[in-house]
């Protein structure tokens, strides 16, 4: 039986390390020789271990997994953990380097694991750190919007989006909502779910990216679903749809 990979875990967010931990340990073809929560103490501990691969979150405030690629001394694999959707990573399935999207699913962690087996068996690795930095280097997020635009006629209003509490696409138009009003935008969800600052805007519904800034309260819903509560005036309920429950409990440590 070939021993185990030696794998050590960074991300910011303790649930979603603990959570990796925990689907790495029921797999029993992993040894986590260390964890960390903060990127720059995660970067000095693996140089003191012995480590096949490193678990690296995408987005850490600080310093970003894609920024700490080029600091990793040489030797361990990079398995990137992500929240961001699909259009975001398909870089990576053309790559020797692998990726896991959040949250994270047991059969694709399987094949993950697969992937590092063989490639810790394979002398002809030695280019794969190349790849990653070029990688890295090419999925650095762009900068993010400060800023959402809405015409009127031939008045433009320019909309802070830290006072916008969420975004509502309804009757075939889309809407940013703060707390004194709503403003047509001309834009797709997606658009402004690739445009807006993944950290800060969580898509929870089909037709709903709401600003985690904004949210105050989170109620059980019906059917197991989720209803969050903001901290505008109005005290305005969403309802998270079933598939993005997982999403919000992680992104808000609940």
């Amino acid at each position: 039986m070939k021993a185990p990979l030696r794998a050590f875990l960074i991300d910011d967010e303790p649930l979603a390390l603990r959570r990796l931990g925990r689907l790495l340990e029921a797999t029993r073809r992993v040894e986590i020789v260390g964890r960390a929560t903060d990127p720059e103490m995660g970067l000095a501990e693996v140089g003191r271990h012995a480590v096949d691969v490193v678990f690296l979150d995408v987005q850490m405030p600080g310093l970003t997994g894609l920024e700490l690629v080029p600091r990793l001394p040489p030797g361990p694999m990079v398995v990137f953990t992500t929240a961001y959707d699909q259009h975001a990573v398909r870089a990576f399935e053309v790559n020797a380097v692998d990726y896991l999207l959040k949250p994270i699913e047991r059969a694709r962690l399987d094949r993950t694991l697969d992937r590092l087996a063989r490639l810790r068996d394979d002398p002809g690795r030695g280019d794969l750190r190349g790849a990653l930095l070029r990688l890295a280097e090419s999925l650095k997020p762009p900068a993010t919007a400060g800023r959402l635009s809405s015409r009127t006629g031939e008045r433009i209003d320019l909309i802070d989006v830290a006072h916008v509490t969420h975004i509502v696409s309804r009757d075939r138009a889309v809407y940013a909502v703060t707390a004194a009003r709503e403003y047509l935008l001309d834009a797709t969800l997606l658009e402004l779910e690739r445009k807006l600052d993944a950290a800060r805007f969580l898509r929870v519904h089909r037709a709903t990216l709401v600003n985690l800034d904004w949210v105050s309260e989170v109620h059980t819903h019906l059917g197991g679903r989720l209803l969050v509560r903001l901290k505008d005036a109005r005290r305005t309920e969403l309802e998270v749809a079933r598939d993005r429950v997982r999403d919000l409990r992680e992104r808000l440590g609940i």
